[in-house]
């Protein structure tokens, strides 16, 4: 877990460069909305990833990695897309957004075993 959560922190701080880079190395509209999106997912999921890892440590079970695994995903794909790489990457980003979600059903079950016990 501690490895994650270093990853995690290196996932937030590549957020909030990309959500930078958006804001003001970009000139495009949509390029910009793509790089917003892609640095909130990021760096929300690295928080979270953090906060799980905090509360649950070795007890989070693989949920806090597939949150970070498809926010990663997700966020890479549109920070290909506002850099003008080919628009199929725009059809990896759902992929991500379902390793996310998948990530925080498992946390979700994680927690709810650990307060019920």
């Amino acid at each position: 877990m501690r490895r994650l959560m270093a990853l995690s922190a290196l996932c937030g701080a590549a957020g909030v460069l990309v959500g930078a880079f958006g804001a003001h190395g970009l000139a495009s509209p949509e390029a910009k909305g793509w790089a917003a999106t892609a640095g909130q997912y990021l760096t929300g999921h690295a928080v979270a990833v953090l906060a799980a890892g905090a509360l649950l440590r070795e007890r989070a079970g693989p949920g806090p990695l597939l949150m970070l695994a498809g926010a990663v995903v997700f966020a890479a794909a549109l920070a290909g897309l506002a850099l003008g790489l080919p628009r199929w990457l725009g059809a990896v980003a759902p992929v991500g957004g379902v390793t996310m979600v998948a990530g925080w059903l498992l946390l979700a079950r994680a927690l709810w075993m650990t307060l019920r016990s």
